[in-house]
């Protein structure tokens, strides 16, 4: 074989390791995104499911951990207690709707910004829900709200 071949060969060989490197990382989504987006997206579902749907049965056997941990002062910790506090939220606001506004994930922990309204009349409270998410369904729960005001100190919505 000639120099001019084996330079060729090497050449080609480089660019064709090259390509398939390259190929491979750009391939598959990362195994953290990937479970990222699942989660978020099951998150979103589940939310629209109990808040809006108010399906208490599928809420329960799709999106809560039978262990649920809460964090919310006044609701218990366990599936159960929170699909109760539901229940007695929709006899009292059987009109209750929320709206999702924004959304984000980190690793199991899922972040989801709402504007939830007792009644179609009321300006409601911008809330902000934290969920830890183990297979598919909400492990654990943080949340945080204010009541959306009628007059702001500045020009910003809260949403």
């Amino acid at each position: 074989m000639n120099i001019d071949k084996i330079k060729n060969l090497i050449c080609g060989t480089t660019v064709l390791i090259t390509a398939l490197a390259l190929g491979a990382c750009q391939g598959d989504k990362d195994p953290q995104t990937a479970l990222e987006e699942d989660n978020l997206k099951k998150a979103i579902y589940c939310m629209d499911l109990l808040e809006n749907q108010q399906d208490l049965v599928a809420s329960r056997r799709e999106c809560f951990a039978e262990s649920y941990i809460q964090h919310t002062p006044w609701v218990p910790d366990g599936r159960d207690a929170v699909l109760s506090y539901f229940a007695t939220r929709f006899e009292n606001y059987p009109d209750f709707a929320m709206e999702i506004k924004r959304t984000g994930a980190d690793g199991d922990l899922v972040w989801i910004h709402l504007h939830a309204k007792r009644t179609p009349d009321v300006l409601g409270n911008a809330v902000i829900n934290i969920f830890r998410m183990k297979d598919g369904k909400f492990a654990e729960h943080w949340n945080v709200g204010q009541s959306v005001p009628v007059e702001s100190a500045n020009d910003n919505t809260m949403f």
